[in-house]
Formats: C-alpha cells, sequence, structure tokens
C-alpha cells in the first residue's frame, strides 16, 4: 500500500530581498483593483577562480495586487531594500515589432520593508494587509 503525500507535486514560492530600482508603479484594473509593479535588483558577491571579489546583479519584475499593491504603491520608493515572497507567473505578449514573446515576474503575497518608512523616502508607515491574502510590513530597527 503506497503513502500519500499531503504535501503538493509542486511548490511554487519565491523569497527574494533587494532593492527597488525605481519608484513602483501603481495602477487600477477597469474594475478599481490596485496593482502596483515594480523591479528588484538582487545582488550577490562571489570569489572568482582567481580569488578576486566579484558583484553580479539580477533584476527582477514583481507585482502585487489589491490592498497591499495600493500600500506598496504609496510607501515603498527607488533604492528601498525590502524582501519579497511570492510565486513565479509567465506571461505572453507582442512586443512593438508583433512578434510574440514570453516573460516571467513574481507574483508577491507578501513585500516587507527592510528599514523604516522615514528612511525609505515615504511619509507614512506600512501597517500590515491580511485581509487580501498579501502583506506589506516594516520591520522596526
Amino acid at each position: 500500500m503506497a503513502a500519500e503525500s499531503t504535501q503538493p507535486e509542486q511548490q511554487n514560492t519565491v523569497l527574494l530581498t533587494g532593492r527597488l530600482t525605481r519608484d513602483p508603479e501603481l495602477k487600477y484594473t477597469a474594475n478599481g483593483t490596485a496593482m502596483c509593479r515594480f523591479s528588484l535588483a538582487i545582488n550577490r558577491r562571489y570569489k572568482d577562480k582567481t580569488g578576486e571579489f566579484k558583484d553580479d546583479t539580477t533584476f527582477v519584475n514583481c507585482v502585487i495586487w489589491r490592498e497591499a499593491g495600493e500600500r506598496v504603491g504609496k510607501t515603498v520608493k527607488k533604492g528601498a531594500p525590502v524582501h519579497v515572497e511570492g510565486r513565479l507567473r509567465s506571461y505572453d505578449y507582442q512586443d512593438k515589432e508583433g512578434k510574440k514573446r514570453s516573460g516571467i515576474e513574481v507574483e508577491a503575497r507578501r513585500v516587507q520593508i527592510l528599514e523604516k518608512a522615514s528612511a525609505a523616502g515615504s511619509t507614512g508607515a506600512a501597517e500590515p494587509e491580511t485581509s487580501s491574502g498579501a502583506e506589506i510590513e516594516e520591520v522596526p530597527f
């Protein structure tokens, strides 16, 4: 008799820590749902074969929805360090020349500010958001 697993066969969870490359773009869908897009720069430092330290930066596009998206759009600014929890999502689109393209982004469930809101250049403190299933939090230092 085979044992059944209570775990899903595949999980799609991403945890990223980086800095915003620009101010978030807050928009609303036709039915009034908030959608906030932002991009993270994630840095990695490593030693190469010669023993020299090298820096590698990866840029990742992110989106967060509903009330948490509004809070990110109104609270977080370019350069702010954040921790993002979410899932990878692929999408298709047409470029300016009409060619079919595809992309990948992180659909955030939670965004956590890693410094005080005033130090990140915003005017108000972020509050946890739980009703939409996504959160934005501030870590007090």
